[in-house]
Order: structure tokens, then C-alpha cells, then sequence
């Protein structure tokens, strides 16, 4: 058993950190940033794993930064081996980087998709297959030595939340696998290669709005990449917005904008391609089954094109 700390965020951070509790590598101290608030009420929110850690009766530290003193402090008192670290969001300085082994795990397969947004990227670019990768941390974007990797397709019409359940099952398995190759003193880490890497950019606010004047399959990847977590939406003519929840790129052609309602489905007409609403979500509503949609309420004639 190797002592470990743990430095996560997310709901993804949170399954890691579960398998993590559930074998011979137990954190001695959880690391999460401060709750924060959020929603329309602005009451004050824990992080994912914040929550996972006070479920399963771990040490917590809330830290607004993990190099703080006093945060250093916490970790040098557990005596950890090594800090597995997860969708954290804090860059990670000196002297701790130098202190201890820092493993992180990462939901894309390096160098592809550095950065914050790994899993909507990849979804967003199209790609057939991603999976995740265990690497050394250092003071670059995602950059250090890799560890340990496995793939897995991503299906179609996959959307981020169920591709984010299954990598971070993998994750979860592959960090003790890490773990288990560095007890062992087995542990190889190479080197990424610059040349090929891509950054996973955060996702501005104006990339979840759908823009008919792009090709259909493009708005479609962009639904799965941001359901359920963030949203896309279309904005209609009278200045409403229509989120779009599940949607899928069909062949067709029209005047991009339009948007068609016919036998109990709703059909916009793109630049390239049609985009057919599967599951969408009224100004003030709930997602609804588009047939349940047409029933209850008006639908808009266009929707505003932004690139055409």
C-alpha cells in the first residue's frame, strides 16, 4: 500500500476518487477548492469531490490554492508517496511538484487534448476514439511524461455525459494500475510528443449557441459535446432561446434557418445537412421529447444565422 493524497474537482474527479477509497491506495487528505456559490439563488455549492470525501469519512482540505503554506503543511503531515492527481483546475507549483511523485489522470490520450475541455473537444472534433492516460505532473498545460494509457471508442452519438462515466471508470482503474506499477518500482514514464499535441480550450459561452448557418453535423457533435452539463441552445428570431438537448445530423437540404415542423418532430434547416431536435428545452422549461414540445407550445418559424 502506497500512502497517496488526492487533488480533484469534478464529478469525474469524484468516481476516481471512489474507486480510489475502495482499495489498498485510501487518500489520507482530499484536496478541492472552496465551495462556491452557483445557480440563480448564488447559494454556496461543494465540489463534486468535495462531497465523495466527507461521504466516505476521508481527511478534507478546502484550499483556494494548493501551494498556499498551509495547504503544504496538511500535505507534508500526511507523508504521502505519491498525490494522485484529477480534474483539479490549480496549477500545481514548486516546491510540491519536486516534494513527491504527482500522478494525474486525464480523460484524453496524450498529447491529444491538453487543457480543460478533453472530453467536449473530442466529441466536438468528431473523433472516433479517445480514452485516458495517466502522466507525471510538471509545470506545463498537461505536458509532462506518460505513465499509462487505454483507449476507448467513442460511439455514435455519444454524449459527454455518458462518454465522462465510462473514462472515469477507466481512470479509476488505470491510476491503480499506476499505482501498482510504482509500488512495485515498475513505473516508466515517457515523454509526450510536442510536435502532435492539441489544446482542449475551455468552452466559451458563445460556442453554446447553435448556428444553422454551420453544417448540420457540427451542431449535432456540439449538442452531444455539451449535454447534460452545459447546454446548447438556438436562439429564435423573437429572441428566445430553444436548448437543445439531443439532436442528430440527417441528410437534407433548405433555407438555413428554417425551422420545420412535421408528423410530431421539429427539422432545422442548415448550411450543409439538416439537424433533427430529438430532445429540446423551453425558455423557463424542462427537456422534453420534441413531439411533447410541438404539442405544447409555438414553434418559431427561423432561427438567427450567424454565419451566412
Amino acid at each position: 500500500m502506497s500512502r497517496t493524497v488526492f487533488l480533484g474537482t469534478t464529478d469525474f474527479a469524484a468516481t476516481v476518487l471512489r474507486r480510489l477509497t475502495d482499495s489498498p491506495h485510501r487518500p489520507q487528505l482530499v484536496i478541492t477548492p472552496p465551495d462556491r456559490p452557483q445557480g440563480r439563488g448564488r447559494r454556496l455549492h461543494s465540489p463534486p469531490a468535495a462531497e465523495a470525501a466527507r461521504e466516505l469519512d476521508l481527511p478534507l482540505l478546502q484550499a483556494e490554492s494548493v501551494n498556499a503554506t498551509d495547504a503544504l503543511e496538511r500535505i507534508r503531515a500526511a507523508s504521502p508517496r505519491t498525490a494522485v492527481v484529477c480534474a483539479f483546475g490549480q496549477l500545481i507549483r514548486e516546491p510540491l511538484l519536486s516534494e513527491l511523485l504527482m500522478l494525474n489522470v486525464h480523460p484524453s490520450l496524450l498529447p491529444r487534448w491538453r487543457g480543460a475541455a478533453p472530453i467536449e473537444r473530442a466529441i466536438m472534433a468528431g473523433d472516433e476514439i479517445t480514452g485516458v492516460s495517466v502522466m507525471g505532473v510538471t509545470e506545463g498545460l498537461d505536458s509532462g511524461p506518460v505513465a499509462i494509457q487505454e483507449e476507448t471508442p467513442i460511439e455514435e452519438n455519444e454524449n459527454y455525459g455518458s462518454l465522462a462515466t465510462r473514462l472515469a471508470d477507466v481512470g479509476g482503474e488505470l491510476i491503480l494500475r499506476a499505482l501498482e506499477l510504482e509500488e512495485g518500482g515498475k513505473l516508466e514514464l515517457r515523454d509526450q510528443d510536442d510536435a502532435e499535441a492539441t489544446y482542449a480550450e475551455k468552452i466559451d459561452s458563445a460556442e453554446r449557441r447553435l448556428d444553422p448557418g454551420r453544417p448540420a453535423q457540427e451542431l449535432a457533435r456540439t449538442v452531444h459535446a455539451l449535454t447534460p452539463h452545459i447546454g446548447a441552445y438556438l436562439e429564435t428570431e423573437d429572441g428566445d432561446r430553444l436548448g437543445v438537448r439531443a439532436a442528430a445530423a440527417v441528410d437534407g437540404s433548405g433555407d438555413p434557418g428554417r425551422l420545420r415542423e412535421s408528423d410530431g418532430g421539429l427539422w432545422l434547416d442548415c448550411a450543409e445537412g439538416v439537424l433533427r431536435l430529438d430532445v429540446v428545452q423551453p425558455p423557463a422549461g424542462r427537456p422534453m421529447p420534441v413531439d411533447a414540445f410541438v404539442r405544447g407550445h409555438p414553434v418559431p418559424d427561423r432561427v438567427i444565422v450567424q454565419n451566412g
